[in-house]
């Protein structure tokens, strides 16, 4: 049984997922304003997993008997100077995201609550993932620099990715 607090904990986390895939929705919107298809696709993508995240907390709290809070989400940043400006926020909002998971985990471990323990486990590996890609990206950017055409390059590159929902999700589709 899930006690309230690690209920509360977790039913806030859910939503701050969801504001994660508003503003990496935002930033698609923002990346294909700037004429850069790839990167629209690419922050697309990472809204659709923002998505399989929040209704991964959503089951899992549901499953365990808790009523749902849905909360108002504050607006998103929808401006930037650079496709390498919003890397960095991207990159900082995912290690927001990775504290906090971090400190949900240490709070299932001090609440012995080993259901709660180990369906985070999953997202505490998924983090690392998405702080390397940000890295990588941002390291990438940073080499071509203004250049038009290394940005064309890198955008290309992005323009590959694709949505693979994890098995067994929730919005496979």
């Amino acid at each position: 049984m899930i006690s309230k607090k690690m209920s509360d904990s977790l039913n806030t986390h859910m939503n701050l997922e969801l504001f994660s895939a508003h503003l990496y929705l935002a930033m698609s919107s923002c990346a294909n304003e700037m004429g850069l298809k790839g990167a629209a696709n690419w922050f697309f993508v990472q809204y659709r997993e923002e998505m399989i995240h929040f209704m991964k907390f959503y089951t899992y709290l549901t499953d365990q008997g808790v009523i749902i809070s849905l909360l108002a989400s504050k607006a998103v940043p929808n401006k930037y100077k650079s496709l390498l400006e919003m890397f960095q926020k991207t990159l900082a909002h995912e290690q927001l995201i990775t504290k906090c998971i971090n400190e949900l985990s240490e709070q299932a471990v001090q609440e012995k609550d080993h259901a709660t323990q180990i369906f985070l486990q999953w997202f505490v590996t998924e983090q690392i993932e998405e702080e390397n890609n940000d890295r990588d990206l941002i390291a990438k950017l940073k080499l071509v620099g203004d250049n038009g055409h290394g940005i064309l390059m890198v955008d290309a590159e992005m323009a590959q990715r694709v949505f693979v929902a994890p098995v067994g999700s929730p919005l496979a589709v």
